[in-house]
């Protein structure tokens, strides 16, 4: 009984602690949510009503009409398909070679192994914006300027998803289940694919969401490599619309409140194996 009141504190204090986690959290949470409130009520509003004092704080009933405005300045539906077709390519390409070249690095031992790593390591201390020169020069030399396939297979090998399926595969597949599987005559390709591919899921949900949300948002390489707007991906294609003195503030952010939603979707459905893959892959059994 002499150490209930201690006790007592104890509790309190913890308790207070959690509470004031709580509200940070949720005051966090709520600054970063508050921008995509905002786009979703100006989207429903005309430009006078955002620009105006105080601006609109609820939903407006201006949406089909930005919509039909946003329809005239841009073909908008087919730049929303290029972005989902130059996404889904891009997407499925580096989940494919990165794993196969993350399961090399991690199972195989070959001449160079170590210097030919680092120097995959090493390009991703490389500025993005350095490469705009280059990207344009060989995209120009094999005639792919205003082509889709110039925004998805340059990137189909980038080094942070050959670390990370690197990383996974060392320490999530034992090699014994490896060797197992030559012992018994299974090619390396049928291991990877047979194997490999099916005890890596979290990993490749993980690199999947990173490379979808990163080639739906690009802006740079679409800027350099694309010329007619039918072909404009959506970020691209929503800068056009914008000029010093004529932007119809409503049209733009009724487009970037339907560009923004397959990522809200995706990341909501797929926040769980986000997680997952990436603390799982980083403990050992």
């Amino acid at each position: 009984m002499k150490h209930a009141p201690h006790v007592n504190a104890n509790a309190g204090a913890n308790a207070g602690a959690r509470a004031a986690g709580a509200l940070m959290v949720g005051a966090g949470a709520l600054i970063m949510f508050a921008p995509f409130y905002f786009m979703f009520v100006f989207a429903t509003h005309t430009s006078a009503d955002i620009f105006s004092f105080p601006p609109p704080s609820w939903f407006g009933g201006a949406a089909l009409d930005n919509l039909a405005l946003l329809e005239e300045r841009l073909p908008f539906w087919r730049n929303i398909g290029m972005s989902l077709y130059v996404a889904l390519m891009q997407t499925g390409l580096t989940l494919f070679f990165c794993s196969l070249g993350g399961y090399a690095f991690a199972t195989f031992e070959f001449r160079f192994k170590r210097p030919l790593f680092a120097l995959v390591m090493a390009s991703m201390i490389i500025p993005s914006f350095m490469g705009m020169i280059p990207t344009f020069m060989l995209m120009d030399l094999l005639g792919w300027i205003d082509q889709p396939r110039a925004l998805y297979v340059p990137g189909a090998a980038g080094a942070l998803g050959i670390f990370m399926m690197r990383q996974y595969i060392g320490s999530a597949i034992p090699k014994d289940l490896i060797e197992a599987a030559r012992i018994d005559g299974c090619g390396e390709f049928g291991i990877y694919w047979r194997v490999v591919l099916p005890l890596i899921g979290p990993a490749l949900g993980t690199l999947g969401l990173i490379t979808f949300i990163n080639s739906w948002n690009n802006f740079i390489t679409p800027l350099v490599v694309m010329r007619s707007v039918e072909n404009y991906t959506i970020p691209l294609a929503l800068r056009s619309i914008q000029a010093p003195n004529n932007t119809e503030w409503g049209a733009l952010m009724v487009g970037a409140a339907i560009a923004v939603l397959p990522l809200l979707v995706m990341f909501f459905i797929a926040s769980k194996r986000l997680i997952e893959g990436l603390t799982q892959g980083a403990v050992k059994g």
